[in-house]
Order: structure tokens, then C-alpha cells, then sequence
């Protein structure tokens, strides 16, 4: 698969517009999209799969799953067939696993591998080849994976031998990371014993929920103030299941701000997953003074999902506390614009984990809100914006640095701007939510190249 940023980039331009309205449908959640093709791959037969998000991110993650040894077909818009190998069944892939800018896909495989006695070798593009990966590959190596290879740092290029007998272990996680505790997990599957991932603050729970709808046995209990103790049983035979992937709440995220901040908007967004370790955004609107109505909640997949019917909305500044952060942390990027359109101060706190995302998102927020007029300040690991009651100045160039959220984010400020917002490259925006142009535009959002 050819890197998904070759090539010059494309600037796009969000200018104030007519107000919003309409229905969204959005693309599947990115999280339990990575995970159906994982947990595909690591039963005995046929996972349908229905709802996939088919961005590159998760693509990339497929074609992992294929070079270990499953037979994956797309059916067509979103449905999705993998025949799985099951634990234990797994090949060495004949070529490098190249994730683009996947994350997730990336350290949730390399659990994969290191429950496997296989080798493989890790890569991606630029942005990911910064990320720090030290933090999968501490627990594996204690788990007994070997690693080969690696770039300065722990980073990719990595090259690991999985073990042929994972060792069992208890493990700590040093920060809040659905995925550290997820690789441990992968890999704990073909292990001989009882794995557990101990968690000072909860993440989100989507693999302990799938691994237990697959067949394995895990249970979770609480741990001290804010944690949890997850135990998994090594060794199930996972069973194949169909998997109706929920609408991602990290997409929704962008139509909802825009529907509070741009003038005279109603917007229903169908759908949501609900599941309490992701609603952190949702709760923070709320407190701002948003108006969003939560309809027609239900049950889809395993997870709680609702309508979300959202109209714009006069917004106060919060203190939104760093106990929040795992349950939104992909979400601040959107809540600093929303901040700016508040009356009054917004304080996040707490936001360590996302100077090392796609690109360091906070001083890449920062710097957004600088090129919009903004005032702002980072104090330590908290960010402050001073709301400007609904007049935005705009008229900046943000950097996105390969980063869809920070792309998608100050376009969205652009639509409420007294001036237009451009971000330097919107390319990337395809890794995680390929329709977002085209969907924000059926709302009323006026974006020009």
C-alpha cells in the first residue's frame, strides 16, 4: 500500500456560511473497526462485519491481518468478511506490516505478534515513525517477546520475535492507554496463564467488551479511586461473531461543534456510540450550556448508541478536569474551538498524552488558535482559552503536521470565523473519516481549495 501523503499538499478554506441542517450518518468508530479485523483474525472461521470504517487506518490494519494469514473480502459499503486463523494460528508475514499513520492498528498488532512465535517488522510514515512505542514494547519484552530491531527511541522501524509461550504477567500501566492495556491483552490471548492490566484511570474498555463477546473470559473489577483490574484467561478458543461496528463518537465530534458554533443550526447525528469511557466531549458540551438532546437510545453490537439532535448554542467557559482525559482524548482538539466561540475561560487539564499523537496536538492546537486570533496559554500539561462570545477572529493558516484531527478541527472553527480558517493539508483527514468534506458541505459548511 502506497504512503497515504505523497505528493504536494492541499490547502482547504472553511468560510462563515449558511446555517446548518440535515442528518449525518457517519463512518463506523475507528477503535472497534481496528478491533473486528483483530479479533476476526484471531478466530477459528468467518467474523461478518458490518459498519467498518474504511479509512486508511483501518485498511492498513486489514492488510496486516491478510499477511498473517487471514482471508479478508469487502462485500461492499462497509461490509466486511474475515475468515480467521485463530490464536495460535498466525504466520509470519513475508513483508514489512506498514500501518501509513495508524496508531492503533500498529501497537495493537504488535500484541498480536508478540503472543505469536512469529517475527515482523513494523513501520509507517513520518508521523508514526515518532511516535514512542517503548510503552507497548516494555510489557511484551516481560512477556517474553524478543525485540529485534528498533529506531532511536523505541520507534519505528521495529522488528519483534513474539514468544512462543507469552508469559503471564501483571502489569501496571504508567499512563492511561487503551492501547498499552489492549497489547498486553493480544498478547496475553496465547498465553499459558491469567494475564492482568492494572489501570489507575479507566480507559476506554472496547477490547475487554470484544474479547468476552468473542468467547474469552475476562473479568473487571475496580481498582483503587478511578482504575480497574482486567484479568483475561489465556488460551480461549475464540468464536466467530457478527460485529455491527457503532457510529465513531471522535467523527461526531466535528458536525456537533459545528452545529453549536455556526448561527441558526439544527443537525441529528445518528447513531452515536454512547459507551461512557468516550462521552467525555458530550459531557463537557453539556456543562458549556449546549443543547443537544439525546434520542432514541439503544443497544447495537455490544455497545450503547443514540441519536444525538444538536442546535446552536450560546456556550460558557469550563474547568474540565484531567480525571476526563482518557474518555476524550482525541476530543480537545474540537473543544479548544469550541472554547474560543464561549464567553469566558476554558480550562483542560491534564493533557501530557497528547503531545504524543499524530503530531504533538497541543502545541499544535496552540499554534492554531494563534493563527485565529486567539488568546490562549499552556500552563504545564493544561491548556487555557480565553472565549471570545461567538466572534472568532480568524483569517490564519494552521499546520496541520500529517494530523487529521487538527485538519478537521480548524475547519470547523472556519465556518463561524469572522474571517476563513486554512489548513495547510487536508489529505490526511481520509485516515480516519474519508467523508468528512463531502458530508460537512451537505450540511451547508462552504469549503473551497
Amino acid at each position: 500500500m502506497s504512503n497515504s501523503h505523497e505528493g504536494l499538499p492541499q490547502p482547504l478554506t472553511a468560510r462563515r456560511g449558511k446555517s446548518l441542517s440535515g442528518r449525518v450518518k457517519l463512518p463506523g468508530d475507528k477503535s472497534i473497526s481496528h478491533r473486528a479485523m483483530i479479533f476476526g483474525l484471531l478466530s477459528v472461521g468467518e467474523t461478518m462485519v458490518e459498519g467498518l470504517l474504511e479509512g486508511d487506518d483501518v485498511l492498513r490494519t486489514a492488510s496486516a491481518c491478510r499477511a498473517l494469514g487471514a482471508k479478508i473480502d469487502r462485500l461492499g459499503d462497509g461490509h466486511w468478511r474475515v475468515h480467521g486463523v485463530g490464536i495460535g494460528g498466525l504466520r509470519s508475514p513475508a513483508d514489512v506490516l506498514d500501518f501509513g499513520n495508524a496508531g492503533t492498528g500498529s501497537r495493537l498488532m504488535m500484541g498480536v505478534v508478540g503472543g505469536h512465535n512469529i517475527t515482523a517488522t513494523f513501520d509507517g510514515d513520518a508521523s508514526l515513525r515518532k511516535r514512542p512505542m517503548r510503552r507497548i514494547l516494555d510489557p511484551l519484552v516481560e512477556m517474553g517477546v524478543e525485540v529485534v530491531s528498533q529506531a532511536e527511541g523505541g520507534r519505528c522501524p521495529i522488528t519483534i520475535k513474539g514468544a512462543a509461550d507469552p508469559l503471564p504477567i501483571t502489569y501496571a500501566t504508567p499512563v492511561a492507554s487503551a492501547q498499552i492495556k489492549s497489547a498486553i491483552l493480544l498478547a496475553g490471548l496465547n498465553s499459558p496463564g491469567r494475564t492482568t492490566v492494572i489501570e489507575t484511570e479507566a480507559t476506554r474498555d472496547h477490547t475487554e467488551k470484544m474479547l468476552s463477546y468473542f468467547g474469552a473470559t475476562v473479568r473487571v473489577t475496580p481498582e483503587g479511586h478511578d482504575g480497574r483490574r482486567i484479568e483475561l484467561e489465556g488460551r480461549p478458543e475464540l468464536k466467530p461473531r457478527p460485529i455491527m461496528v457503532p457510529r465513531d463518537p471522535s467523527s461526531a465530534a466535528f458536525p456537533l461543534v459545528a452545529a453549536l458554533i455556526v448561527p441558526g443550526s439544527d443537525v441529528l447525528i445518528e447513531g452515536v456510540m454512547m459507551n461512557p469511557l468516550r462521552t467525555g466531549l458530550l459531557t463537557t458540551l453539556l456543562e458549556m450550556g449546549a443543547s443537544i438532546e439525546i434520542v432514541n437510545p439503544r443497544y447495537e453490537g455490544g455497545e450503547d448508541v443514540a441519536d444525538l439532535q444538536v442546535r446552536s448554542s450560546t456556550l460558557k467557559g469550563v474547568d474540565v478536569p484531567a480525571a476526563r482525559a482518557p474518555s476524550m482524548i482525541d476530543e480537545y482538539p474540537v473543544l479548544a474551538v469550541a472554547a474560543s466561540f464561549a464567553r469566558g475561560e476554558t480550562r483542560m487539564r491534564g493533557l501530557n498524552e497528547l503531545r504524543v499523537k499524530e503530531s504533538d496536538r497541543l502545541q499544535a492546537v496552540a499554534d492554531g488558535l494563534a493563527q485565529a486570533g486567539m488568546t490562549y496559554a499552556i500552563e504545564g500539561d493544561d491548556l487555557i482559552v480565553q472565549g471570545m462570545n461567538g466572534a472568532v477572529p480568524g483569517g490564519g493558516t494552521v499546520a496541520t503536521h500529517l494530523d487529521h484531527r487538527i485538519a478537521m478541527s480548524f475547519l470547523v472553527m472556519g465556518m463561524a470565523s469572522d474571517k476563513p480558517m486554512t489548513v495547510d493539508d487536508e489529505r490526511m483527514i481520509a485516515t480516519s473519516f474519508p467523508s468528512f468534506v463531502a458530508l460537512m458541505r451537505n450540511l451547508g459548511a462552504d469549503f473551497y481549495a
